[in-house]
């Protein structure tokens, strides 16, 4: 049961109190005052598990001592027993809304009108600060303490709200310091944060459920939930813009001065507010600000430009809907409806398939979009997209422009289903997915134009085919150049096509070409690792040698014989059939035998009795003799599976000069420990 006014007062008494209420208050107000430092100045005084600590502590002696519960205790936001539906409340100072600016010369208008009707020549000074993309609200305060919260509705009567913004944490339950008025009215947004707003859609779409179109929706479906405790789990805060109510009690001379007030009183205010002396630094305040807008960690529509003296405020007054003294000079739209015309496919360089979405052109974010991203086919579904819907498109600064939502009472008769696609719209191939992955893929690595100079880049790397001279802007070049569209095309470029391109002379085309030769005589795993199968890296490429010894065994193979090569599970053993049953694949590797590439078999039995079967080792530190790379592989190659961190699974650990946690870790698992002496030693006695 919640205390009565005189028995709050009694408590707070600090010289009457008990020893238990003595420490409920000291919590109450370290807590108070932490919730200030984070949510107000942004300046957290100590860590998360700190507070956690502190809550829990005051949570149990409120549980323990329910007669001290008071309302406007930190641990009352949890939220209370769902609403039948909202009551209404009527503001008694209306809230209005703000006239808009869409240009400079709008802007210009507002200030003249301004001037004109105070009868003066002088510049006039204003306070300027974003427009949040949020819900207004009302928050009365009496006495210090948190009495109603509603929302804006039509501007006369809103939706009593208060048990829903008790839950925000940027509200404050009773207001600090002193100088406050007996009654206060604080009006601001309610929004969600950028992050927050992107992990709710996560989370939702994770369950299953449906995602909110943006912040803005976000916010407003959370302060409007009947359950209260539904609202406590939304990411919501509250930023203050102004005041209504102002009684017993002086009011300041100026916006600025209020807004200093409420920071001090506990309330959030924007950081980026500023005051500008006439109408050109506040349109360079805008300039400023839309440069800034997309980096914020909230969204804005747009800048609130007030005149700051409160007597000048008076004096203009207001007309039916909204204050003379106030308006919003709006930023471009960063949404708008058009039509969805066709949806087509392009692939990436890593052989990722994208939706992407074409529009009728519309004009949004400051640009003309015709066309949009629609990130995966899961996407489509959850959107529930039909080619020649109407939809929701949304542009943010440089972010590619997305289909937000579909309208769906604007749907014509005449849509068609959005089809996934089997094969590659570029070269055919077949397309894989992985379970719970939502991006479908082309297999064709080797023959798809799309993927060639990502595919080349790898083929040609070190641990690849290892082609010095081939680095990544000469690859681009050759491409480019129509020199080279897959990989075998290197083993037929010539010395005069070398010398054609830019910053090529004589002896790098020389070397080039040298580098080439010289790959042409590999060992399979280099050459099952550069063909970029998915996930088959060098440990893979190599699992594979020693299991099956040659690469007709390996095309061959089925999932099940896959799967007992050690460390190949289901997903990789399905991305191995995949590649190797795209025709293009194979007629690329056919051509590149032909061309001169080879390497010795290795009779598949001989592989599965290597010495060091069984045994896993982990590598830490440096090494004098070879490098790490080069121990990785000759262990590898007799048979030993090589980590990169110790495990109880960990057989032996070889440690060079610099080991550090590796080795502690070892020595307390009591893990065999060897120095690259001994490594040498035994690769002497088992090669």
């Amino acid at each position: 049961m919640s205390l009565q006014n005189e028995d709050f007062i009694r408590y707070t008494t600090l010289a009457m109190a008990s020893a238990t209420e003595q420490e409920i208050l000291r919590l109450r107000e370290q807590l108070d005052r932490y919730n200030y430092a984070y949510y107000v100045l942004d300046d957290p005084l100590v860590p998360d598990a700190e507070y956690d600590r502190l809550f829990a502590s005051l949570q149990q002696y409120e549980s323990k001592h329910p007669g001290l519960v008071t309302i406007d205790s930190p641990t009352q936001r949890v939220g209370d027993k769902p609403l039948d539906s909202f009551s209404q409340v009527v503001h008694r100072v209306p809230m209005l809304s703000l006239n808009n600016a869409f240009d400079e010369e709008d802007m210009g208008a507002f200030d003249k009108r301004i001037r004109e009707r105070l009868g003066i020549e002088d510049v006039v000074e204003y306070a300027c600060e974003p427009k949040l993309d949020g819900i207004a609200v009302s928050l009365i305060y009496r006495d210090a303490r948190l009495v109603q919260g509603s929302t804006r509705g039509d501007g006369s009567t809103g939706e009593d709200i208060t048990l829903n913004v008790r839950t925000i944490p940027s509200v404050p339950l009773r207001l600090r310091g002193d100088g406050f008025p007996g009654t206060l009215e604080v009006r601001g947004e309610v929004y969600m944060p950028r992050a927050g707003f992107e992990r709710l859609n996560r989370k939702a779409r994770a369950r299953g459920d449906k995602t909110f179109a943006n912040p803005r929706n976000a916010a407003a479906g959370s302060l409007r939930q009947l359950s209260p405790r539904v609202t406590a789990q939304r990411p919501l805060e509250f930023c203050c813009y102004g005041i209504g109510i102002y009684e017993q009690g002086e009011l300041p001379s100026s916006h600025s001065a209020i807004m200093a007030n409420l920071r001090e009183w506990g309330f959030r205010t924007n950081r980026e507010a500023a005051l500008a002396q006439g109408i050109e630094q506040c349109l360079v305040y805008h300039q400023q600000l839309a440069v800034k807008r997309d980096n914020l960690p909230y969204a804005i529509d747009g800048v609130v430009y007030k005149v700051n003296k409160i007597e000048q405020q008076e004096g203009l007054g207001f007309i039916s809907r909204a204050p003379r003294w106030a308006i919003a000079y709006k930023f471009p739209a960063q949404e708008e409806i058009t039509r969805l015309l066709d949806v087509e496919y392009q692939v990436g360089r890593t052989g990722a398939v994208t939706p992407v979405a074409r529009l009728e052109p519309v004009f949004v974010g400051g640009v003309t979009v015709s066309n949009a991203s629609l990130h995966n086919f899961d996407e489509v579904g959850r959107l529930g997209l039909e080619i020649g819907d109407h939809v929701v498109v949304r542009r943010a600064g440089d972010v590619i422009p997305q289909v937000a939502q579909v309208v769906l009472e604007r749907r014509p008769a005449d849509t068609r289903p959005v089809l996934t696609p089997e094969v590659c719209p570029v070269c055919g191939s077949p397309l894989e997915r992985d379970e719970g992955e939502a991006i479908l893929r082309c297999s064709g690595r080797l023959s798809c134009s799309a993927q060639q100079k990502e595919s080349i880049k790898h083929f040609v790397s070190r641990k690849a085919m290892d082609i010095e001279g081939l680095g990544d802007k000469l690859v681009e070049q050759l491409v480019d150049e129509g020199l080279v569209e897959r990989v075998s095309d290197i083993y037929k470029l010539q010395r005069a096509q070398l010398l054609d391109l830019e910053r090529t002379g004589e002896k790098s085309a020389d070397n080039i070409l040298a580098a080439i030769e010289a790959s042409m005589e590999t060992t399979l795993p280099r050459f099952l690792y550069a063909l970029g199968i998915r996930e088959v890296g060098e440990a893979t490429a190599l699992a594979l040698y020693q299991y099956y010894g040659s690469l007709d065994k390996i095309i061959v193979a089925d999932k099940e014989s896959l799967q007992e090569v050690p460390d190949i599970g289901a997903v990789v053993a399905g991305h191995i059939i995949l590649f190797f049953q795209a025709s293009h694949n194979l007629e690329v590797i056919r051509q590149l035998q032909d061309l001169g590439v080879h390497w010795p078999d290795r009779p598949a039995q001989a592989a599965r009795n290597t010495p060091l079967e069984g045994r896993t080792f982990v590598l830490t530190g440096t090494f004098e003799a070879f490098g790490r790379d080069e121990a990785r592989r000759r262990l590898q190659t007799l048979g030993a599976r090589v980590a990169g961190s110790v495990s109880a699974k960990t057989t032996d650990l070889v440690a060079g000069p610099g080991a550090g946690s590796k080795l502690a870790k070892a020595q307390q698992l009591g893990i065999g420990i060897l120095d690259e002496s001994e490594l040498i030693a035994l690769f002497a006695s088992l090669e």
